[in-house]
């Protein structure tokens, strides 16, 4: 089964004017992660900007003391 994909289904991209929207488009590239794949590890090099539109994407925070929390923002 196959979505038809909007960038536009982002909030961010959504919210550009149409102007600047069609400056960054074709800069856009539709990227399949799996489940657990890490985009980024504290102290690397951020490499590219993730927009979700139809994932969640959840940030990890592991403490001094080893314990870890983490807080996820969806769009489904």
């Amino acid at each position: 089964m196959t979505a038809t994909h909007d960038p536009r289904q982002n909030y961010l991209l959504a919210a550009l004017p149409a102007s600047e929207f069609d400056r960054v488009a074709p800069h856009l590239q539709l990227v399949t992660l799996q489940l657990g794949e890490v985009l980024y590890e504290s102290g690397g090099q951020l490499k590219h900007v993730y927009f979700p539109t139809n994932s969640i994407v959840s940030l990890l925070y592991v403490m001094e003391n080893g314990a870890s929390a983490e807080n996820g923002r969806g769009r489904q």
